[in-house]
């Protein structure tokens, strides 16, 4: 807004009354003085007019004096009235646009800085004097500021910084005082801490155990980023004899990604063995070292006991069992596979592959099932990893026929009798051969004289006192198995 004077003289031998003054034309405004005022002869006066742009680009208007007593000259010759010529131009003012309008560091490690960069454009259409420039908020920091004026379109650029100096977020504002329509402007600021990146490894250390000599054994580690940044993983490398790895090509690891890594441990002698794993990353962990351990073991030795076993005589169609036992020395010695030369034999209550570690010891059965009559021998076999590859027992019994016998009870006569005689054939309904020794006064009989395989035939006879005897009895069969 801008007020504009123009001067009036009363040149005449008479005073002039003004007593209104009318403008015309978009934002002139007539700004004084009160009126009416009286002008004596030769007497000057200032009327003010102003002007307050409603829109950029060039404006006109007029101002038109009324008055009285003019019988005179206003600078020339006027009756009643004196119009005056109004010209004006509005501007635009000068406002701050700021690119970005926003700043946002993202997420960085602690102790870690990032800067962005941020311009401040004069937008408007008159020069913006930028008086002052501030930053607040824990991390934030700012750069390339000194009080100056922007012309229109006239750019400043200012340098931020964040620090993340903590975990977590953080915010701040750049503030900016000028004489720009938007006299106080700002910017937002964010960032976030985030802890620094560390490898955690699972398990924390390899126990290969004990591994016979010229075996080979392989185990996994598993390394996660458990920590708040990115990790580079460089280099990875076994130490100690026996050890080796296999898995391994440099990569980074987001935050809770992992990788695994195969160690392998070969005992290439008896006895204990020790190494580690190094892993070189940009963890704050740089340097990690995983503990390896194993152990080459000596042949291990198998013993079988007793040596022999006799089972003694075993009715045929029956068996018997006896115990053994195998015992590990040296080293655990895993076996594999038994059996037995003869098939009379059987080996029971273990189940293979079967180990036993060193000192220890498993029992098992031996079960002598005889097929026919007579002696029988076989050694029994047990296949491991031992030194000594095969041990094994000698085994021994005799098959023995079983003895049968033929059981008869029949029910008593009911008159008064000397006893009972037992017939006997190996034809059904006869003929009967008598096959107890002698009258007998009990109503039982056991027949020992029977061979396997054979069908035989029982009827009996009651004696009387007199010695007469009875017809046959109702027959009755026995097989013999």
């Amino acid at each position: 807004m801008t007020s504009v004077p123009f001067p009036v003289s009363n040149t005449t031998k008479s005073s002039l009354t003004i007593t209104q003054v009318t403008v015309s034309g978009s934002g002139f405004s007539f700004a004084g003085p009160n009126l009416p005022i009286t002008l004596a002869p030769q007497q000057s006066a200032n009327l003010y007019v102003t002007f307050f742009p409603q829109a950029a680009g060039a404006a006109s208007g007029s101002a038109t004096i009324l008055g009285s007593g003019f019988n005179g000259r206003w600078q020339k010759q006027h009756t009643g009235s004196l119009t005056v010529s109004l010209l004006g131009t509005g501007i635009s003012g000068g406002y701050l646009t700021p690119s970005p309008a926003s700043l946002n560091f993202g997420s960085i490690p602690v102790g870690s800085k990032q800067t962005q960069s941020v311009t401040v454009t004069n937008s408007g259409g008159s020069s913006v004097g930028i008086t002052q420039a501030a930053v607040s908020g824990n991390g934030f920091s700012m750069s390339g500021f000194s009080s100056q004026t922007l012309a229109a379109g006239q750019s400043l650029t200012l340098s931020v910084a964040f620090t993340a100096s903590s975990a977590g977020t953080a915010n701040g504002t750049l503030s900016l005082s000028s004489t720009a329509t938007d006299a106080n402007l700002s910017v937002a600021l964010s960032g976030t801490g985030a802890s620094s990146g560390y490898l955690t490894p699972s398990p924390a250390s390899l126990n290969f155990g004990s591994i016979p000599v010229g075996s080979s054994q392989t185990q996994s580690v598993t390394l996660t980023n458990s920590g708040g940044s990115s990790v580079g993983v460089t280099q990875a490398a076994v130490s100690g004899n026996g050890f080796s790895m296999s898995g391994f090509s440099p990569q980074t690891l987001a935050v809770g990604q992992s990788m695994t890594l195969s160690v392998g441990f070969t005992a290439s002698s008896a006895g204990p063995a020790n190494g580690m794993l190094n892993l070189s990353s940009t963890a704050t962990d740089s340097s990690l070292a995983v503990a390896l351990s194993g152990a080459g073991a000596g042949s291990g030795q198998l013993t079988a006991s007793p040596v022999s076993v006799s089972f003694g005589n075993v009715s045929v169609g029956t068996s018997s069992n006896q115990s053994g036992v195998l015992t590990a020395t040296g080293a655990s010695v895993t076996v594999s596979s038994a059996s037995s030369s003869n098939s009379q034999f059987t080996i029971g209550g273990i189940g293979l592959p079967l180990t036993i570690a060193s000192g220890q010891s498993v029992p098992f059965t031996v079960t002598f099932s005889p097929l026919v009559s007579g002696a029988v021998s076989g050694n029994l076999s047990f296949v491991s990893n031992a030194s000594t590859s095969t041990v094994g027992e000698t085994v021994s019994g005799t098959g023995q026929a079983q003895q049968h016998k033929v059981s008869l009870s029949w029910s008593p006569s009911t008159s008064s009798i000397a006893g009972y005689n037992v017939y006997r054939g190996t034809t059904s309904g006869g003929p009967y051969a008598r096959i107890s020794p002698s009258v007998d006064t009990v109503t039982t009989y056991a027949d020992s004289t029977v061979q396997s395989g054979q069908t035989y035939y029982y009827v009996t006879t009651s004696v009387a006192s007199s010695g007469m005897e009875s017809k046959y009895s109702n027959e009755t069969t026995a097989q013999i198995p």
